[in-house]
């Protein structure tokens, strides 16, 4: 996961990814739980077996139909 911040701008609160704006939003505590819930989602993913050989490799044995 990048890193996040949250800083103010004016009224407003943005969420920044690494070097980027991402999102802006009225209050701290929205921003701090939509980053939270964003988080969540991410880690909840399962994550890509790294053993698994790529389909072009496979299509070439003709194991793909």
């Amino acid at each position: 996961m990048k890193n996040y911040s949250i800083v103010r701008i004016g009224d407003d609160y943005v969420v920044r990814a690494d070097d980027k704006n991402i999102l802006k939003v009225g209050s701290r505590r929205r921003a701090v739980q939509l980053v939270t819930d964003a988080a969540e989602l991410l880690n909840a993913q399962p994550q890509p077996e790294s053993d698994a050989e790529p389909v072009a490799a496979r299509a070439k044995r003709g194991e793909v139909s």
